[in-house]
């Protein structure tokens, strides 16, 4: 399982260089991933198969997955779906299709997100792929960007999953707190847990099903995601995302079936979804919208199935899940094979195509008579299964028992009309509409859903094979099966309903225009949903405008007032343990302190702005010396690069600034600000201390010297603390580097920026025939240009990528490390700049600074990534000794390439600042 997770990240990661290589026709290798993964799922599917890897047990949170028989139903959708979809892919899209290779990673990476998500044993791990696979439609469904309707679809089905996704997380954690355990596994082996917190704990992790899912009342994000690519929502709108949701009810039904609030949550929701969406489909004239809302019909269907929790009713639900992925995914396909042949999904424009393209209306009726559940095919053995476990649910009372085939009954004849509505409005002659032009499908394009409506006739027919496959679920759950999924009972009242059912159903089609037609794209939940946004937006502008004044003075004075209020009154109000106070361990700290006292007090009185940066710089600098005299040359070396390369950044912020400030605060005004930061200091002293004084155990530190050279092989405590013991640490603050780097970008480029810093050779006053110390020096408008700083850059510059260099591979054992040789390395990429400007940047590194950033996010998740791919817990390091022809005994420890990553980030970050801040900046200063 681990495997197939890794083969479909790897198949993501490289789906971009297939894509650009193969064009359109690199979905047909990446479809052989999901592919491969099915067979390993046939080949295993009467065996279950647990995995487990340390991750972080103290929170509960391990990768612990799970093979079973509801995960291996959920993996033939997800898989084999999922393959066929990445084919018709492969011929619906053109090759200057924009977008393409991010959109082929992002249908790879779902398909193994949802994977994850339907094996995961660990309810925390679930939840980690369900927010994958939710980040991931937000991609998809907004695949159209430049569309006003696609944007507002993609982050409408953002906000309401996500809403549901925290629902489920707090869920969770009751849950797993109120049981002891987050596993599924043990929940369903030592019985369901009581109480009121569960109950809470059940209805919240409900509420995250049915927003995924798209249950009603939350069902309106589906309809509006229809503006998504139709391979989109032939896989996560039929077969994938919104399966997710009915997963987890399946999943959780053998064990809460019985909790006081499943019931009327589950039946109610599930029922109300099956009839209201069904009389929408009934109304819309949109092809792909009357598939969305019968999806929503059918997804109400599907959960209440799973939902009653008897045998019966569960081995039903598992038929409906399999009808529903072939038959839906199937039409989905055909409506875009319409959409890009006629040009149209308008049922009142669509006329003749059954003439015109008889094997695409012989594979869309297949499907549409599977969906409304007409015999021999597999829709109508499944619904006669789900009529039967309703009617024989031993755990509904009988008048529940009734209300709940009555809406069963009334939402299958609305289903039978409006599939019967899509084979008309789709494919038959209509009086008084002209024939829009056609362009026949090639067969790449209609083998994916003819398959689909094969397998769902394939199926029906053989029922009792496909019966004995899935029944190892529906044992599970408490009770005797007796149901049988084949496609003769005999003569029983499952079967007179079902011939009612179409009887009415029919009939519903003849009067269809009784039901009149839609006016509104989406209806009432879409506009309380609009309404909802505007009333929070209105809040939180109040809320914002009664503390967010828009002055930078008073934004401080309400974050700093807040800083020192809450906890000194903390301290004021609880226990406290006295102080002991060591105010310097030698004179000379004592200096540097006072120095750095009178550089900050002085930077409140310069009125010129640069002038005010250097004093502060000096602070900066001499926190560095504390350091240093305090035996901690590691981080004395980082704050010295770091403080020089702030510099620098003010510097070429400060360019666009007046050199004064011209503006003198009043003297009421100073005095404020200087109380407020006199106490801010005073405070933050005052808590440290009593903090440091709090101790009731001796502190960790004494230890780390001594285990990071047990643990991480190396003698610089710091280091190794940053790239080994607190790797997860230093993963995220990365991170967190590259979306500042992204944001700083942002301010500056006022629309989307691509390439590197431009060459030399680009400028158009370049002159390579003359004689220069650095390639920008070959420009004709050298004046501005110092010829000492060439000359001292061209001698100093590969002496300091050496010197960046060897504090790269030096840091394990002495100070230095990733982060310092990536500072080091951007301070040469600075001089460089400074020296010949932004042709001279170009010419010192000639590459995207995203892709820079990319490759170090690469190489740092890749080693946790590896590690755990050879069995041991993430961001594991191990340490490798060989003896190499003249380099003699070399040691290397794996946590190396975690540190590259590092350094990657650094420089990336540092050319990402010099191409906005510097180079951008330089463009707009010259034109204004």
């Amino acid at each position: 399982m681990l495997g197939i997770l890794f083969a479909h990240t790897l198949a993501a990661l490289s789906a971009p260089l297939c894509v650009r290589v193969m064009g359109r026709n690199a979905f047909f290798p990446l479809a052989a991933v999901p592919l491969g993964s099915l067979l390993w799922v046939l080949a295993n599917w009467n065996e279950t198969i647990q995995v487990q890897l340390s991750w972080a047990p103290s929170i509960g949170m391990d990768v612990d997955l799970r093979f079973d028989s509801l995960a291996a139903i959920m993996c033939v959708l997800v898989l084999g779906v999922g393959a066929l979809i990445l084919v018709y892919c492969a011929r619906y899209f053109d090759d200057d299709e924009p977008r393409l290779a991010a959109f082929a990673a992002q249908m790879v990476g779902f398909a193994g997100a949802m994977f994850g998500l339907v094996t995961s044993d660990n309810m925390v791990l679930l939840y980690i792929f369900w927010e994958a696979t939710t980040i991931l439609s937000f991609l998809l469904v907004g695949h159209n960007s430049d569309q006003t309707t696609s944007r507002r679809a993609a982050i409408q089905a953002l906000l309401v999953t996500t809403a549901g996704g925290l629902s489920m997380l707090v869920g969770i954690i009751i849950l797993g707190q109120a049981s002891g355990s987050y596993l599924l596994s043990d929940l369903l082996a030592s019985g369901p847990p009581s109480g009121i917190a569960v109950n809470i704990a059940v209805t919240l992790i409900l509420v995250g099903a049915i927003s995924k899912s798209a249950i009603v009342p939350l069902h309106f994000w589906l309809p509006g995601a229809m503006a998504a690519p139709t391979p989109v929502s032939a896989y996560l709108h039929a077969a994938a995302m919104v399966k997710a949701g009915v997963y987890l009810v399946a999943r959780l039904a053998p064990i809460f079936a019985g909790n006081p609030v499943w019931h009327p949550l589950i039946l109610i929701l599930g029922a109300g979804s099956m009839v209201l969406a069904g009389l929408r489909a009934m109304q819309v004239t949109d092809l792909k919208l009357l598939l969305a809302f019968g999806t929503v019909s059918q997804l109400g269907f599907l959960i209440l199935m799973v939902g009653i929790g008897t045998p019966d009713a569960a081995l039903a639900g598992a038929g409906l899940i399999l009808a529903h992925a072939m038959f839906k995914a199937c039409l989905f396909m055909v409506v875009g094979i319409i959409d890009h042949g006629a040009g149209t999904r308008e049922l009142r424009q669509l006329t003749g195509l059954g003439r015109r393209s008889p094997l695409l209306f012989g594979v869309a009726a297949l499907a549409a008579l599977s969906m409304a559940g007409i015999p021999p095919l597999w829709g109508f053995v499944a619904k006669e299964g789900a009529l039967g476990a309703i009617l024989a649910a031993d755990n509904l009372t009988g008048t529940a028992r009734i209300l709940l085939c009555a809406a069963v009954v009334l939402g299958s004849m609305l289903t039978v009309a409006y599939s019967a509505r899509f084979i008309w409005g789709a494919f038959a002659d209509k009086a008084g509409v002209d024939a829009p032009d056609w362009h026949a499908p090639g067969g790449w394009l209609l083998g994916p859903p003819a398959l689909l409506a094969a397998a769902s006739l394939v199926t029906g027919l053989a029922a009792p094979q496909v019966d004995h496959a899935v029944r190892r679920y529906a044992e599970t759950l408490p009770g005797v099966l007796d149901a049988h999924l084949v496609l003769w009972h005999g003569f029983t009242v499952p079967l007179a309903l079902s011939v009612g059912i179409i009887a009415v159903g029919a009939g519903l089609f003849v009067v269809r225009r009784q039901f009149g037609e839609s006016t509104t794209l989406l209806g009432n939940a879409d506009r309380a949903y609009d309404a909802t946004l505007r009333g929070m937006d209105k809040l939180s502008l109040r809320m914002t405008g009664s503390v967010q004044r828009g002055s930078l003075p008073a934004n401080q004075a309400i974050i700093l007032s807040t800083l020192i209020i809450v906890p000194v009154l903390t301290l004021a109000l609880g226990t406290r343990t006295g102080v002991e106070l060591r105010l310097w361990d030698s004179a000379l700290q004592a200096v540097v302190v006072v120095i750095m006292i009178a550089s900050a007090l002085g930077a409140t009185i310069m009125r010129n702005r640069l002038a005010s940066v250097l004093v502060v710089g000096i602070s900066g600098y001499g926190c560095g010396v504390i350091f240093a005299l305090h035996g901690a040359p590691d981080l004395a070396l980082t704050q010295f690069l770091v403080e020089t390369l702030t510099l620098v950044m003010f510097v070429l912020v400060l360019r666009a600034f007046p050199a004064e400030i011209r503006t003198p605060s009043s003297l009421r005004f100073n005095i404020g600000r200087a109380l407020l930061a006199a106490t801010t200091g005073v405070a933050v002293m005052v808590l440290a201390a009593f903090a440091m004084a709090a101790r009731g155990t001796e502190p960790i530190w004494r230890r780390i010297p001594d285990a990071a050279y047990e643990f991480g092989g190396g003698k610089n405590a710091v280091n190794v603390l940053l790239v080994d013991i607190r790797a997860w640490d230093t993963l995220g603050e990365i991170s967190v580097l590259v979306v500042a780097a992204t944001g700083v970008a942002s301010l500056v480029f006022r629309s989307r920026r691509f390439g590197s810093a431009p060459r030399a050779a680009d400028a158009p006053n370049y002159r390579p025939d003359l004689i220069s110390w650095l390639p920008a020096g070959r420009l004709v408008d050298r004046r501005e240009r110092s010829m000492v700083l060439q000359i001292v850059t061209r001698l100093v510059f590969p002496t300091i990528m050496v010197l960046s260099v060897y504090f790269f591979f030096s840091g394990h054992n002495a100070p230095g490390g990733g982060f310092a040789g990536g500072l080091t390395a951007g301070l040469a990429l600075v001089l460089r700049y400074l020296a010949g400007g932004q042709y001279e940047l170009g010419e010192a590194l000639p590459v995207e600074a995203g892709h820079v950033l990319g490759a170090g996010l690469v190489f740092a998740a890749g080693t946790a990534a590896a590690s755990v791919l050879l069995g041991a817990p993430p961001l594991s390091s191990a340490i490798l000794e060989v003896t190499l022809p003249l380099l003699g005994h070399v040691k290397l420890v794996t946590s190396l390439f975690f540190d590259l990553g590092v350094y990657l980030i650094v420089v990336g970050l540092v050319l990402d600042v010099l191409r906005s801040l510097g180079a951008r900046l330089d463009d707009e200063l010259s034109q204004s």
